[in-house]
């Protein structure tokens, strides 16, 4: 809870405050903030008994265009109000807004009470609860890279979607120098972040023209994701107050490395000891730690669109492009999908490093912590670790090579199935195979230079 305060103080601040308006969002299956400004009175109102909020946000893509395979919603339903509640711990001000009060929200049914399955929010809290009444808490934090450039949408848009330039030039990972050049959109994320509830561990240039890395600091997994979502959104809006357009998306450009969007994970027992940590392992790894990274390595080949779920996320997990394409594991080794990280008692954790920047974070973290507890429950085995480059593993099950295939597989997932739900799995293996399906009917650059002349 990012304001150590109860549920009716909160209330009781808002009512007394000078604001007399609140921000609220939610976010859509892509993990896009969907909000509204709301006058004081009706966000007390709201808080107590919900508010509707068109349930096209899980009707419709990142372009808000409506899906046609989906049955939770659509032209057959009118799309209706959903039901949303406001969740009063994630009350935060908004620095940059005036200060403007700003909550979080996730979608009920009509009864109020019941999660809605679809939602990303209420689907980590499910994983959350599994793990809870096993006897963890998850400990998470996520790690986002992404590029910067002098733009805005329009420009940009003005530009034909091309050649987007960025504020800075060449590979310079971690410099002092060119973070000076961009000095006050720096401290604006360090600052501004941190009064928002959003602590940045350590944020500097990574190898790349333009391009950063932030590390969030961990948390309790569902505010874990929160800050991960609201990470993404502020640096937009941060960025474009000193004309820097930020974009999370995984590989804007084939020669350049792409984005990432590390999750580090750690499970505590209800005395607050790290259950992965095992001083008498050689790499400090627990047997339940074994089983729990077994379980992820075992099913990330049927969950991939969890970490990568656009068309453009394939394209960053190539080979020597700092990303994975098996499902491997190492002891701190970056050219596995999964870096075990030996520390102490307090430190040892594991790193999955397939998702990209792109991700939805909510669903990230659902799948690793989902899938790592699948092989908890399960006992399942691991077998041994990659030594050297992971690129020359020929040993680990490989990735999907694509959206429709890693979409496919999701699909007919027994294990996705019973960790998610049905109601889940169905409807997010129909929005990722009607993103596959948008980008077969695009005409794209490559094509273009490729044939227009010569063919």
């Amino acid at each position: 809870m990012p304001v150590e305060i109860t549920s009716r103080e909160v209330l009781e601040r808002i009512q007394g405050g000078a604001a007399q308006k609140v921000k609220v969002a939610i976010t859509d299956i892509d993990g896009v903030l969907r909000g509204k400004y709301m006058h004081r009175e009706k966000f007390l109102s709201a808080a107590e008994s919900g508010f509707g909020f068109c349930n096209v946000v899980f009707g419709w893509d990142s372009s808000d265009t409506c899906y046609d395979n989906v049955g939770y919603t659509g032209w057959h339903s009118g799309y209706p109000d959903a039901l949303a509640r406001l969740d009063l711990g994630t009350y935060r001000n908004v620095p940059w807004d005036n200060g403007v009060p700003f909550f979080l929200g996730e979608f009920v049914e009509a009864d109020g009470r019941t999660p809605l399955a679809i939602c990303p929010r209420q689907l980590l809290k499910k994983v959350v609860a599994r793990a809870q009444a096993m006897g963890f808490a998850p400990a998470c934090g996520m790690e986002f890279e992404w590029f910067n450039f002098k733009e805005t949408p329009q420009s940009f848009r003005d530009k034909g979607y091309m050649r987007p330039e960025p504020i800075t030039p060449g590979m310079f990972g971690y410099s002092l120098l060119r973070a000076g050049q961009n000095r006050p959109f720096m401290n604006a994320l360090m600052d501004e972040l941190l009064a928002f509830g959003v602590p940045i561990e350590a944020l500097h240039t990574e190898t790349g023209p333009g391009v950063l890395e932030a590390a969030i600091l961990y948390g309790e997994a569902v505010e874990a994701g929160d800050r991960a979502v609201l990470f993404k959104a502020s640096a937009k809006e941060i960025g474009a107050r000193y004309g820097i357009m930020p974009s999370f998306m995984a590989k804007w450009n084939e020669k350049l490395p792409g984005c990432s969007g590390h999750i580090h994970q750690s499970l505590q027992n209800e005395s607050g000891n790290n259950v992965l940590y095992d001083a008498s392992d050689p790499h400090k790894m627990s047997k339940l730690f074994r089983h729990y990274l077994a379980g992820q390595v075992q099913l990330l080949p049927e969950l991939l669109p969890f970490f990568a779920p656009t068309v453009n996320s394939y394209k960053r997990l190539v080979e020597g492009a700092w990303a994975p394409t098996r499902s491997s594991w190492g002891i701190d080794n970056r050219t596995t999908a999964f870096r075990v990280i030996p520390g102490s008692a307090k430190s040892t954790r594991l790193e999955t490093r397939v998702s990209g920047s792109d991700v939805n974070p909510y669903l990230a973290l659902a799948a690793a912590l989902g899938s790592g507890l699948y092989g908890i429950e399960h006992e399942l085995e691991l077998d041994a670790p990659i030594v050297g480059s992971g690129y020359a593993d020929q040993t680990s099950a490989k990735l999907p090579s694509n959206l429709y295939e890693a979409a496919t597989r999701l699909s007919g997932s027994q294990a996705a199935r019973e960790i998610f739900g049905q109601a889940f799995v169905e409807h997010y293996a129909a929005t990722r195979l009607w993103e596959w399906r948008q980008s077969q009917t695009a005409v794209t650059s490559w094509e273009m230079e490729r044939y227009f002349e010569i063919i």
